[in-house]
């Protein structure tokens, strides 16, 4: 497999201004000649095809969900990053992209991270002009609050919707160019294959879920924006349809999957209360602007959190990392609250959860305030728990959230087989080994809006002499032909496991042992289990019904067989990785004061991960990282 970054030459300032500079353009005429293919209609993909539209490229987008305003998108609640330093607070593109690089504990390239913090200031212009409706202070200015990592105030925010109001502005200029009939939009698609003619990415089979038919889309370049694979857990705050599948089937013909085991385990999400949930509910970061965290300093104290004295709470955010505070970055508030949990100190009925509180900013602020900042989240959470969170601390616990690994992409965003794409959380590119707060939606926006727009015409200038691509050539009949073979495989074991059976055992299996924290033996063991469970669900799995028609369970049980291929190989990312680094924490690899044990002088690359074949271990590939203008350094927030 061979990597090949394409880092523009020059000042890191200037590498992205002299890439624009130099690529290859399009002339408008022809790009009514190309097709593309966006999988994925959220934040990423919608902005994506709707900026191609714009530029008279033909395009076809695809999402499993009945319109793309239900994309996972829309659940980000906390704010967006942008270095504007509107509250002349000393933030700057450089800062930012010093921040983002240190969060990520120096696991990622310094081209991508600058053009990350460079183009976010373009991004809140464009979002404002579609009238997404955010914060502002009373004066009329934009209002920006701070989140974990950074000693700014950067992030911009729509109370606790931001996703959600970003999603309504990339979907009106999605929709604007449906109506122009320069998207074709193709909602309860699912993607099962990518088709390759000559080693080049050529287009998808498709499975439309209301009818259960099969279906061939060619085009000159595929566009994957398909998310992260966090729900691979089982318990994650993710929704219970996002998967990972696009980005596996994309990997198994030859996209090369870089650092699988980095996955955020979020610090503030409500607690697990039982073996009948199915989802965990994410509490926004932003929360941790105002509110305080604790666990009571005496074990299993069974005493109301008001009617514990200000004496007897351990602050331990505010205690080990007393420059950061509440807002240390999210693998280290993580492991710290589960370090307490586990010593005895965890509270609720399941002794899995430490308090948020609100109490001291309501006394300095007043409660009409935290409600003005809050009130949406608040109102969320005392529907779900029952309490009244402006009289009683939040309870809050760590849980699956993000991918930080994903299909390797360079410097165009585009993967290991020519004319493939993966933008969004799908791709690695931009956060490390643990990404910042407020960055995901960050990384979506800047994505689909102001980098592939431009990167993608580097490789379409060469596809004009192509012209248009049938459907009818064997390479998509061979694919469909795999793709009813998976399906007949899955649907006539006839079993008596469920997929979400499979689901929650594995998802358990792999949260205890390439979670939080991981180690040699239980990595080795988990690989061991993992084979044996997939195994097991390709002799034991019950799919009720056929394919040919509306089933669930069939999309279920493909999204799971996926997983379980997946897990392994996090597992094995994890393993061959002897150090730790922002969220991979190997406990063989740590300082005498529990931090993270970076070795740079043998782990300072990317793993980059090749299909070998069903069954066959993973061929391991390196990206070297240089760093020319940052050293990096021991990664401390205290």
């Amino acid at each position: 497999m061979q990597l090949n970054a394409k880092i523009p030459e020059g000042k890191l300032q200037e590498k992205w201004a002299r890439y624009k500079a130099t690529c290859k353009l399009v002339n408008p005429n022809n790009k009514k000649k190309l097709d593309i293919i966006v999988v994925g209609t959220g934040l990423a993909g919608s902005a994506a095809a709707a900026s191609f539209a714009e530029l008279g490229y033909n395009v076809k987008s695809f999402c499993f969900q009945d319109t793309p305003r239900r994309a996972h998108s829309v659940a980000a609640q906390g704010g967006v990053n942008a270095a504007k330093n509107y509250q002349n607070d000393g933030d700057s593109v450089y800062r930012m992209f010093y921040d983002t690089l240190k969060g990520g504990d120096f696991r990622s390239r310094e081209g991508n991270v600058y053009r990350l913090a460079e183009c976010s200031l373009s991004l809140i212009d464009q979002a404002v002009a579609q009238g997404v409706p955010f914060a502002r202070e009373y004066g009329g200015y934009l209002s920006n609050r701070s989140f974990g990592g950074v000693q700014v105030k950067r992030t911009f925010y729509a109370r606790g919707q931001t996703g959600q109001q970003l999603l309504l502005g990339a979907y009106s200029a999605l929709s604007r160019q449906v109506a122009a009939g320069k998207v074709k939009l193709f909602t309860r698609h699912e993607m099962l294959d990518l088709v390759m003619i000559d080693g080049k990415a050529r287009g998808v089979i498709v499975r439309n879920l209301d009818t259960g038919e099969l279906e061939r889309h060619a085009a000159h370049a595929v566009v994957l924006a398909t998310g992260g694979y966090g729900k691979i857990y089982y318990l994650s705050t993710l929704a219970m349809g996002c998967n990972g599948s696009a980005i596996w089937r994309a990997h198994k013909k030859g996209a090369g999957l870089a650092s699988a085991s980095w996955t955020q385990i979020h610090p503030t999400s409500l607690p697990q209360l039982g073996a009948y949930q199915s989802k965990l509910t994410l509490m926004s970061e932003s929360l941790r602007n105002d509110g305080r965290i604790w666990v009571p300093k005496k074990e299993n104290e069974t005493r109301r959190p008001v009617d514990i004295p200000e004496e007897e709470r351990d602050y331990y955010l505010e205690r080990r990392y007393p420059a950061f505070g509440n807002l240390a970055p999210r693998d280290i508030s993580s492991r710290a609250a589960k370090e307490r949990i586990d010593a005895g100190y965890g509270v609720g009925p399941q002794r899995n959860a430490v308090y948020l509180d609100f109490s001291h900013s309501i006394r300095e602020y007043g409660i009409d305030i935290i409600r003005e900042r809050y009130g949406n989240l608040f109102s969320m959470y005392q529907k779900i728990t029952g309490i009244n969170a402006y009289e009683t601390p939040m309870m809050i616990s760590p849980a699956a959230h993000f991918s930080m690994g994903g299909l390797w992409v360079d410097y165009e965003l585009m993967t290991t087989i020519p004319g493939l794409y993966a933008i969004g959380e799908c791709n690695f590119s931009d956060h490390g080994a643990n990404r910042l707060g407020a960055n995901s939606l960050l990384q979506a926006c800047v994505d689909g809006y102001f980098i592939l727009p431009y990167t993608i015409g580097n490789y379409l200038a060469d596809e004009l002499k192509t012209g248009k691509i049938s459907t009818d050539r064997p390479e998509f009949e061979q694919a469909e032909k795999q793709v009813v073979e998976q399906l007949t495989r899955l649907t006539t074991i006839n079993g008596n496991r469920t997929a979400t059976d499979y689901h929650k055992e594995l998802g358990a299996l792999l949260y205890d042992k390439c979670g939080l924290q991981r180690t040699k033996e239980g990595l080795e063991e988990a690989i061991t289990r993992i084979r044996a469970l997939r195994a097991d669900f390709w002799k034991n799995l019950k799919v009720p019904g056929g394919h040919q028609n509306v089933n669930s369970e069939v999309e279920k049980a493909g999204r799971v067989a996926d997983y379980l291929e997946l897990a392994e190989l996090m597992c094995w990312d994890a393993l061959t990785r002897d150090e730790s680094c922002g969220a991979h924490f190997r406990e063989e690899y740590q300082t005498p004061e529990g931090e993270a044990l970076r070795q740079d002088d043998k782990f300072q690359f990317v793993s980059v991960w090749e299909y070998a074949g069903p069954d066959q271990d993973p061929i391991l590939n390196k990206e070297h990282l240089e760093f020319e203008e940052i050293k990096p350094a021991v990664r401390s927030y205290k």
